[in-house]
């Protein structure tokens, strides 16, 4: 945003503040796709010369007299963007960048029409535009376009239902924008695990930590950095056959265990099982339906009844205030048995050679053992316990670890602390080129990617 400022102002206009003294050098990988972003940007809005870019962002303001009837409550919606008017003022136009064109809502696209239209308010305003961009490939595609007035009634019919929802909800719901929150300290739905992945070091900056975040971490330092970056990746390796497979099984299985009544998964698998939004060749889907056969042998609906909680994929936050950071796990299945918690990861694969080290090539069961070993989640101390179920074209393997038995839960601490320690402690995120950069899914935005060998460096 800043370099598009540089390059959209006019001469008289000041330029934004510079860089600060002793901030870090801009990572190569982020230079890298900056430099894409805008140029994908002035080809999408090259020929729009009668706009000029507004001299502030625009800010919707509304104040509500507070209970006490002294003073007021300012309450503000911005729409992160790029603002565009006219010199006569009767036209403007926010730009929205994102990564790749999707659908908006109706409340999205009424409140952004809203910050348009009322945003720092102009009474010279007739009519106004909202367009989304797409950083990846410079495509455009409309969101409002009307009146000031059109777009009043817009936010009155489909804006101003979905912002009293949001202003009157009373849910706590954690995540990763816990990170800056500043009332996660005093947060009653943010547990707090000290010491949870085996560090004590608050030097660095407060960040969110996943085994995801490890995993791409011992990878390639700038593979995990531009992934936590959220830069758009590659989807002929994102969303290869055999991980599109793995999502597809995974979204199956989800979708079965919520219904009700709940009923164990049987080995009768339909033939056009691959849930809506997956797109999977012949072979794969084939293989999927053998793997899913399989899944029946070792069902968790068997161990469970019709009032025993189960969790599917639930997000677990937790704050690990000895390392000063924000701890994300997502278990495939969580379900109670016997009263205790049951963590169930689900794998497949193609192969049917046994894994030996399971910590080693899964690492978030590593995670998982330390969560319930530290009774990190509600119920009796001392009890639960973690599957592995392996899906292989021969058959299921289903592994049982006691987070509780020490050996487990010593190689499950050791384990984890290999994985965080060398990300906790990076500082340049370097890149380290070699044959994996061949199925890198942001190589696209590394310079000095391995570029021998087929389908290297994408």
């Amino acid at each position: 945003m800043a370099a598009a400022d540089k390059m959209e102002r006019t001469v008289d206009e000041p330029l934004p503040s510079p860089p600060r003294k002793g901030r870090r050098p801009l990572h190569d990988g982020l230079r890298q796709w900056t430099e894409h972003a805008l140029r994908m940007y002035q080809e999408a809005f090259k020929a729009d010369r009668d706009l000029r870019l507004a001299r502030e962002p625009w800010v919707y303001r509304h104040y509500r007299p507070t209970d006490s009837g002294r003073g007021a409550v300012e309450y503000r919606i911005i729409a992160w963007g790029r603002c565009f008017e006219t010199d006569d003022g009767r036209l403007r136009e926010l730009r929205l960048p994102v990564n790749r064109l999707r659908a908006r809502s109706a409340a999205e696209r009424a409140v952004a029409a809203l910050v348009a239209a009322e945003g720092n308010p102009d009474p010279r305003l007739e009519r106004v535009r909202v367009v989304q961009f797409a950083l990846s490939d410079g495509r455009t595609a409309p969101v409002f376009d009307g009146t000031r007035d059109e777009a009043l009634a817009a936010y009155r019919a489909d804006g101003v239902p979905a912002v009293r929802t949001l202003l009157d909800s009373r849910e706590y719901r954690p995540g990763a924008a816990c990170v800056s929150c500043s009332v996660a300290p005093v947060c009653p739905a943010l547990p707090r695990e000290a010491g949870l992945l085996g560090i004590s070091d608050r030097s660095r900056p407060r960040r969110s930590w996943s085994s995801t975040t490890g995993r791409r971490h011992q990878s390639c330092p700038a593979r995990g950095y531009l992934r936590e970056l959220r830069l758009p990746t590659d989807d002929t390796v994102e969303r290869g056959a055999a991980a599109e497979r793995g999502r597809a099984v995974h979204a199956f299985l989800a979708e079965r265990h919520a219904r009700q009544p709940r009923t164990p998964c049987t080995s009768d698998i339909p033939a056009e099982w691959v849930p809506e939004g997956y797109q999977l060749p012949v072979e794969e889907r084939e293989l999927g339906a053998e793997l899913l056969s399989h899944h029946a042998e070792v069902c968790p609906l068997h161990m469970v009844g019709q009032q025993s909680e189960i969790r599917i994929e639930p997000r677990l936050v937790f704050d690990d205030s000895a390392a000063d950071l924000l701890v994300v796990a997502e278990p495939d299945l969580l379900y109670r048995d016997a009263g205790s918690w049951v963590w169930r990861e689900t794998k497949t694969s193609r192969s049917n050679r046994p894994r030996r080290d399971v910590l080693a090539a899964y690492p978030q069961l590593a995670l998982a053992i330390r969560i319930i070993g530290k009774g990190a989640l509600p119920g009796p101390p001392g009890r639960g316990r973690v599957e592995l179920e392996l899906l292989r074209p021969g058959g299921v393997d289903l592994r049982i670890l006691d987070p509780f038995a020490p050996a487990t839960g010593a190689a499950a601490e050791a384990a984890l602390r290999e994985q965080v320690s060398g990300w906790h402690a990076e500082r340049l995120f370097v890149a380290v080129p070699g044959a994996e950069c061949a199925t890198c899914e942001v190589a696209r935005w590394c310079s000095v990617r391995q570029t021998a060998g087929p389908g290297a460096g994408r």
